[in-house]
């Protein structure tokens, strides 16, 4: 992802909390460290002032990263997929309260561009879109008419907002903040063709890893990393190498979007050329 960021002229930075600092440029020494994931901990917005207190280690989720970009004036953030609403488990009681990421929450908030292959497969996506739309946050197809399920291209729900540059992208962020919103501007695109992975062969993954995660009664936070790793043994690493790749596409679609803003700026204001 850095390297895609780079290669498309914007500059990366990955966001953390690092013993109890927020950072923006994830490096070096530190950078080797998380990526041992021993001791580090998952950090949504709402652990930020804990994480910052008691001085821990921390991988932001999208919320978290969400907040921290918004407090340093950032305008895009390249994810895999968002999270949403989450499916109920296979045996759990109709009445039992579904989890909901604080992604959307942020999401809501956060005058950002925010680049991703969707919501996560794992998600009841119907519910997700639902969501997307209560809470006023646009979702633009990048040359795609349909809402990409992280490991698939394929969900069965339409895009209405599709775009097909970079520019677009950009002249619809700047004419949807210019009317006061403060929704971020979700910009969507399928996997790449070639490491996508089949619908049906995701939604089976899936539908035997909430069976195993009810029997086990896992719950909450513990829920997205069990299914994912779940998908990725069911899949023989497929959905692993699908992920991977994605993440790397959006990056660098993300780079040229904060480009193309860049552009848009410094059009607009004749009085400085700096962002």
């Amino acid at each position: 992802m850095l390297k895609a960021v780079a290669e498309h002229g914007a500059t990366p930075a990955i966001s953390a909390i690092v013993r109890g600092s927020m950072v923006l440029g994830l490096d070096g020494d530190d950078l080797e460290r998380f990526l041992q994931r021993s001791g580090i901990r998952k950090v949504s917005s709402r652990d930020l002032g804990f994480a910052i207190a008691t001085g821990v280690d921390g991988a932001t989720t999208v919320a978290g990263a969400l907040a921290i970009a918004r407090l340093a004036g950032i305008e895009v953030l390249a994810t895999g997929g968002i999270g949403g609403v989450h499916r109920l488990a296979a045996t759990a009681a109709a009445a039992a309260v579904r989890d909901e990421s604080a992604d959307l929450v942020e999401l809501s908030r956060s005058r950002l561009v925010v680049v991703c292959a969707g919501a996560k497969s794992i998600l009841d996506l119907p519910a997700t879109w639902e969501r997307l739309e209560t809470l006023g946050i646009p979702v633009l197809g990048y040359r795609t008419d349909e809402l990409p399920g992280f490991f698939t291209a394929d969900t069965g729900i339409k895009i209405t907002s599709r775009v097909n540059s970079v520019s677009q992208v950009a002249s619809v962020a700047r004419a949807h903040w210019s009317v006061g919103n403060r929704q971020s501007v979700l910009v969507v695109q399928p996997p790449p063709p070639a490491h996508a992975l089949s619908r049906e062969a995701v939604e089976k993954a899936i539908q035997q890893g909430l069976a195993d995660a009810d029997r086990m009664d896992i719950r909450g936070g513990a829920v997205t990393p069990f299914l994912l790793e779940a998908v990725n043994r069911m899949t023989e690493g497929s959905s692993l190498e699908a992920n991977l790749a994605l993440l790397e596409e959006n990056a660098a679609l993300a780079a040229q979007i904060a480009c193309a803003l860049h552009a848009e700026c410094v059009t607009s204001d004749h009085r400085t050329s700096e962002v």
